[in-house]
């Protein structure tokens, strides 16, 4: 069984309001060092043993479900699940 990190950021180019109202609050609780604030997702999936190409898979889940490809881009990880 394989256990795959996945991340999701906002591109560059997007504007990211949620970010920058968290980068406001941490400014005004005093953290004045914080320069930028972008938000993103983090998901685990646990796959099964199987014949397909485990990052074929994961790219295909990506682009169909997990991930707009227009405004995001992702990253993932594999690793062998516990």
């Amino acid at each position: 069984m394989k256990k795959v990190k996945i991340y999701v950021t906002l591109r560059e180019s997007v504007l990211d309001p949620q970010g920058s109202a968290v980068k406001g609050s941490l400014v005004n609780m005093g953290y004045k060092e914080v320069e930028d604030v972008r938000i993103g997702k983090y998901l685990e999936v646990l796959i099964s043993d199987t014949e397909r190409d485990i990052d074929a898979l994961v790219k295909e889940m990506c682009e169909k479900l997990l991930a707009n490809t227009v405004i995001e881009d992702y990253r993932f990880e594999v690793e062998e699940a516990n």
